[in-house]
């Protein structure tokens, strides 16, 4: 964070703009009216406002700031006749304090010193500081390591619409990366593409929120929004600042922009440049996305496939979580990236998996190759805050060493293979990597220190012996003891005074002091008057030379100057950098795309993945499938192997023969979800260019993927676990086509059973009839598998069970036909129920199985309007369920009038019926 050097004199400034705080508590206070009118230019944010060593909040922010934080709030002279609320932070451990605020929500304007606070002191004893905002941290716009995750990107999306062209576009950039891009977005897409990127913070024109529609699909969105005036969404002005930022005169080099991509890019880039006050990060030029290049996957899919994150929010356990071998924070946040937007361009899906295959097949160069990578620190995000004045030597040294591991890198890529040739990709990052000629690398490592500090101003950082002038004011400030002692021999030996000091005191400074009797010696023509009589006292004399009074100038000044050549020497290097900042971003990312290939080639020999078969059919057939996360789990937890399953939702794309719609059957705890789940993973995997889990895979492009699985509500929208089930419902089966993918899990099965049968049974017809899609549909409604029968694209599926002794085996295998049976009162057996309960239950179901009296699933089927319209079937009507006659208990009790019975009696009829109930249990 740039800072102007605080010296030794402005404690005792800001401590007299705090006296004159309270001078006059009517009165505002020169120091007072600098703060509220920098306050007044941002009041959406907390104020970090420095004073010496701490950054001060006041008034409401600090009310705000030290609930926050867990800081104690003071209270610091009077304004107005108030007391000032005050709460402060130190400036050295700032970002600690920073993170906590941002994660808590709020936006924070950093004011510093502008001004050498001894050149405010000339002014007068208590002229205020000057200070200005050199920054606005808000939580899109984070470069610091320490508030961003290593392996995740940071997005600041914009979105806007024109509606002269009816168009919505949404543009996105990481300024610790400088990945900048846009894409036009409908409002049924848009949240899909939000939940892909994940922003930290949303930039939106304010009319947009007067848009029902687009503001509660912004508002569903855990990013903050921050609202703009529409002026600074024009697209006219945003094309010019564009054009003025890349020094273009036209933006059709960078791609075929809409006006409404135009408008919310330079958008983008005016809220850069506001929250960095002028100093522009590197920023690539935008790229132009079409939401057809990728799998469409909506944030309820995400969520319930837990792609990036579980849905508690954690990295850990999620199918990346699982799959991640990279060795670089680039690497990691590539492979997060991909996975978030698997392809649907088989060419390009078939050229990822060409370099996987490279390197499985080369395990000694991708063995090489990792080695490097492992040197290779973040020097993407070095080099941005380099760019934006917040970076320091061990930024500079980063870059050095990323790229001397990417020219290590190359030479081991240009080794010749001898059998094949190397990937497309392959090539392109070679051809990336000799672009670098090595200079810089060697410029960096042969300028900087081993030990390096975080600030430049700390010095220290230039490698001894690089510059002369340097290693000398270094050597006059570090060892000044050395080297007045070094002289004062040197003087000793001249004079033939033994006992000749140099001295120092605050009055005279550096002095030389010989006894009384020696005087004369110093003095003598032989010396030519070299030494300089300065004070004689009772039993010594004190002199000085030209070269001590030279030498006491040069030590004062030592640590001034070194730090000064330090200061100068790192301008240099930074400029160096950015003059080659273009390519240093191309090294980074073709390291990047390294790393994610050859990890997921050592993913696939540690894991024992196929590569997949993916075209433009609509195939899906996969044998010996598995779930990636939950095989990993069991491997760790010791708890067995897993079991693998086929799936094959193949249809012919002319005629959709096959049956591309399973509904599957079983209990619960048996493994429908995870079956479930893990096709949709791996249809992900295939398509993100990785191999998969599974003996063999042939996947025809999946252009959406929707899933509906588990039961959760949303109790802050008003809507209960079933509503959100239909919701989410509803979104499917508006939207999936026939290229889509479709899990669907116990549909109907929140509300009465009749009426879930009923919406589960709808939506298995829709799904065949309408949607045309592939699907997999688990159900607890037997009553569903009639339709097997009845819908010539839909197969049953089952997951196998066994009961052995009254217990019940999970199988975990899916096998075709329909489950008869739930075993839910087994499952809950299992689960720990008390014995009492699942003997009641195992009776009340016995009974209701025996006086069921509802159709045949065959009846059921036939009575359907859908079907009678077909094909005229002659229902069976349901018989009435004859009444029992009364048992002997009820036979007794009619009889007794209880109002005449004498204690006597009442107790013989008690008697009576416990005999007849221990006579006729089942009565």
């Amino acid at each position: 964070m740039d800072a102007y050097p605080v010296a030794p004199e402005a404690a005792l400034i800001e401590d007299d703009e705090r006296l004159a705080m309270a001078a006059d508590a009517k009165a505002v206070t020169p120091m007072m009216a600098q703060y509220l009118a920098i306050k007044q230019q941002h009041p959406d944010c907390l104020l970090f406002f420095r004073m010496g060593d701490f950054y001060e909040l006041f008034f409401e922010d600090a009310g705000n700031a030290s609930e926050t934080l867990g800081i104690a709030l003071t209270k610091r002279g009077k304004h107005l006749g108030e007391d000032i609320p005050m709460c402060g932070v130190p400036v050295h451990a700032a970002e600690d304090y920073l993170e906590r605020l941002i994660r808590a929500g709020y936006r924070v304007a950093v004011c510093e010193q502008t001004e050498d606070p001894a050149e405010a002191k000339k002014r007068g004893a208590k002229s205020v500081v000057q200070r200005a905002v050199v920054r606005l941290v808000t939580p899109g716009t984070l470069t610091e390591d320490s508030l961003l995750e290593s392996k995740r990107h940071n997005y600041l999306a914009a979105l806007t619409r024109l509606r002269a062209r009816d168009e919505l576009a949404l543009a996105w950039i990481d300024i610790s990366t400088g990945d900048f891009a846009c894409c036009l977005v409908t409002a049924d897409t848009l949240g899909a593409e939000i939940a892909r990127l994940d922003p930290g913070e949303i930039v939106v024109a304010d009319s947009l929120l007067a848009d029902d529609t687009l503001a509660g699909t912004l508002r569903l969105q855990k990013a903050p929004l921050t609202p703009l005036p529409s002026s600074r969404f024009d697209s006219t002005n945003a094309e010019k600042r564009l054009k003025a930022h890349f020094a273009v005169g036209a933006l059709d080099a960078f791609g075929a922009f809409s006006r409404a991509e135009i408008a919310a890019c330079g958008a983008l880039l005016d809220y850069v440049m506001l929250t960095q006050v002028g100093r522009a990060p590197l920023i690539r030029p935008p790229s132009q996305r079409q939401q057809s290049e990728v799998m469409l996957i909506d944030g309820a899919t995400r969520s319930n496939l837990e792609l990036t994150r579980t849905t508690g929010g954690e990295r850990r356990g999620s199918l990346l979580d699982s799959i991640d071998r990279t060795l670089t924070s680039a690497g990691g946040r590539l492979l997060s990236d991909r996975l978030a937007a698997p392809l649907t361009d088989p060419r390009a899906i078939n050229d990822r998996l060409d370099t996987v295959a490279f390197f499985l097949e080369f395990d000694r160069m991708r063995a090489d190759i990792r080695g490097q990578l492992k040197a290779a620190p973040d020097f993407a995000r070095a080099l941005s805050r380099l760019t934006v004045g917040r970076g320091g030597p061990r930024d500079l040294a980063a870059i050095g060493a990323g790229l001397r591991a990417a020219a290590e890198i190359r030479a081991v890529l240009e080794q010749d293979t001898g059998l094949v040739d190397k990937p497309a990709e392959l090539a392109g990052i070679v051809a990336v990597l000799r672009r670098d000629n090595g200079t810089l690398a060697d410029r960096l490592a042969g300028t900087l220190a081993d030990d390096l500090p975080l600030n430049p101003r700390d010095g220290g950082f230039v490698r001894p012996g690089f510059v002369a002038e340097l290693d000398e004011q270094l050597r006059l400030r570090d060892q000044s003891r050395q080297v007045i002692a070094s002289l004062q021999n040197r003087y000793a030996d001249e004079t033939g005074v033994r006992s000749l000091k140099i001295r120092h005191n605050n009055v005279l400074g550096y002095f030389i002091e010989v006894g009384a009797q020696h005087g004369e010696k110093l003095t003598a023509p032989a010396l030519a008057g070299r030494f300089i009589h300065r004070q004689t006292l009772a039993n010594a004399m004190r002199f000085t030379t030209v070269e001590l009074a030279d030498l006491e100038s040069q030590i004062a000044k030592a640590a001034e100057r070194a730090l000064a050549i330090e200061m100068a020497i790192y301008d240099e290097l930074v400029a160096a950098v950015t003059e080659q900042a273009g390519l240093i971003a191309e090294i980074a990312e073709a390291l990047a795309g390294l790393d994610v290939s050859a990890a997921l080639a050592q993913l696939a020999e540690d894991e024992r993945f196929v590569r997949p078969q993916v075209d433009h059919s609509r195939a899906f057939s996969i044998l010996q499938g598995r779930h990636p996360v939950v095989e990993r789990a069991l491997r760790q937890a010791g708890d067995g192997a897993f079991v693998p399953n086929d799936c094959d939702l193949s249809a012919d794309g002319q005629s959709n023969a096959g049956r591309h719609i399973w509904l599957i059957t079983g209990p619960n705890m048996a493994g429908k979800s995870t079956f479930l789940r893990q096709n949709a993973l791996i249809a992900i995997l295939a398509q993100t260019g990785s191999f998969v889990p599974a003996a063999s895979a042939h996947i025809g492009v999946v252009d959406r993927l929707f899933s509906r699985v588990g039961a959760a509500d949303d109790l802050a929208r008003g809507r209960s676990t079933f509503m959100v089930e239909m919701v989410e419902t509803a979104t499917i089966l508006n939207q999936a086509g026939e290229r889509s993918l479709v899990i669907l899990d116990e549909i109907g099965r929140g509300t009465a059973t009749f009426d879930g049968l009923s919406i589960a049974w709808a939506c298995v017809e829709h799904l065949h009839e309408v949607n045309r899609c592939r699907a997999l549909f688990a159900t607890h409604f037997h009553e569903l598998t009639a339709l097997a029968d009845r819908l010539g694209r839909l197969a049953n599926a089952t997951m196998k069970v066994r009961e052995y002794h009254g217990e019940l085996v999970f199988l975990h295998e899916v096998g075709p036909g329909a489950a008869d049976r739930s075993y839910g009162i087994q499952v809950a057996k299992l689960a720990g129920l008390p014995t009492a309960v699942i003997d009641r239950a195992t009776e009340v179901l016995r009974v209701l199985e025996q006086s069921e009296q509802a159709s045949s699933r065959r009846e059921l089927v036939d009575d359907l309007p859908l079907f009678a319209a077909a094909r005229p079937v002659s229902a069976v009507p349901a018989q009435p369920a004859q009444p029992a006659g009364p048992s002997a208990v009820e036979q007794v009790l009619a009889e007794v009038a209880p109002d005449n019975l004498t204690p006597r009696e009442a107790l013989d009829v008690l008697y009576r019926l416990k005999s007849l109930a221990t006579a006729h249990p089942q009565r």
